[in-house]
């Protein structure tokens, strides 16, 4: 356990609090403990997991301008619905980069659990791709991702990461209920 590791673990779990509260302040707070936790994972050798966190940052700047453009009057972004077929092409792209992630993994480096690395990181840019655009579902898919992640976290003795984790299975739960897709426009009558 670490300092750094600390303070990722509080600026992260900030960061989805804000996020489930449609705020946009969550994108900053998140581009923080990326980094953080990017030296961490390092450290932990978990190779996929800290360019991760490279990605959710090319995200989070992506998702810091979609979410300014088309925020509602209240400052709050508007939700959107996913299609069935959108929701399908997600899932089987993230068991395709699994498989390609945990073949280079497996094969050119050291990372102790390699299959399970490779697959919360291909559903965890899943996950950060459908809050980008604003997909309620988006926090159904965190609380599976994040509930395998404790279990992760566990072996690897990083217990106030797997806490932080925890945490989020509980903030994605509250993200989900908050989350309703705003109702269609009336149109003029």
């Amino acid at each position: 356990m670490s300092l750094i590791e600390i303070l990722g673990a509080v600026l992260s779990a900030l960061a989805v609090w804000l996020a489930s509260r449609r705020s946009m302040i969550c994108w900053p707070v998140s581009l923080a403990a990326a980094g953080l936790y990017c030296w961490v994972f390092l450290k932990a050798r978990l190779y996929a997991d800290a360019e991760l966190q490279i990605a959710f940052s090319l995200y989070v700047i992506y998702g810091w301008q979609h979410w300014r453009r088309i925020k509602k009057t209240n400052g709050r972004i508007r939700v959107r619905h996913p299609t069935r077929r959108t929701l399908l092409n997600g899932l089987i792209c993230g068991a395709a980069g699994s498989a390609v992630w945990a073949f280079i993994l497996a094969r050119f480096t050291n990372d102790p659990m390699p299959i399970t690395d490779a697959t919360l990181t291909a559903y965890s840019i899943l996950a950060q791709c459908w809050d980008t655009m604003r997909y309620r579902e988006t926090w159904l898919l965190w609380i599976v991702v994040d509930s395998a992640y404790v279990a992760l976290f566990i072996s690897r003795d990083l217990y106030p990461t797997a806490v932080l984790y925890a945490g989020f299975i509980l903030l994605a739960v509250n993200g989900y209920r908050l989350w309703k897709p705003d109702p269609p426009a009336a149109s003029p009558s």
